[in-house]
């Protein structure tokens, strides 16, 4: 498939309906009223051990940290286990840009057949593929016998650890 054959699936136009798909979708409330927390300045040792500092950098409202255009925006829960090796884990909710161009590199939410899922959009050889990051599922070369649609491309993961 050349690079611009796949221009043809992106779809931009309105959101369609995930919730037909099955998938528990959320689109950000662009009236909430904003709830800040404290940030603060220490950066928290992965490593060794380093004196705290509890000096506030400033106030931080999530919707600032991870939505960028709210009115592109909508939040998916993962299902599965195919995209471990980018940090994606069952049941994480995927913050998804739909203003984003899906360039190869990019992770993208997409329908491929009907059928909703979230790949790494690569580019080998002069051919796409949505690659999987679980070397126990296979990669999906994209033909053009495949309805692909790119929903968006993921910006940011939130799970519970």
């Amino acid at each position: 498939m050349a690079s611009t054959s796949l221009l043809k699936f992106i779809s931009r136009g309105t959101l369609p309906d995930l919730r037909a798909l099955g998938a528990s979708v959320f689109v950000p409330n662009p009236h909430s009223i904003p709830r800040s927390l404290p940030l603060f300045t220490g950066k928290v040792a992965a490593g060794f051990p380093s004196p705290a500092d509890d000096y506030v950098e400033k106030n931080l409202d999530l919707n600032d940290l991870l939505v960028q255009k709210p009115a592109a925006t909508f939040f998916v829960r993962a299902q599965g286990e195919s995209m471990l090796g980018a940090g994606i884990h069952p049941n994480d909710i995927l913050v998804v840009d739909r203003s984003i161009d899906p360039v190869a590199g990019k992770v993208v939410i997409c329908t491929i057949n009907g059928e909703l899922t979230v790949k790494r959009l690569e580019r080998e050889h002069d051919r796409w593929k949505l690659k999987a990051e679980n070397p126990a599922f296979p990669d999906i070369p994209l033909t053009d016998d495949l309805e692909l649609v790119v929903w968006g491309v993921v910006t940011n993961v939130i799970h519970s650890i």
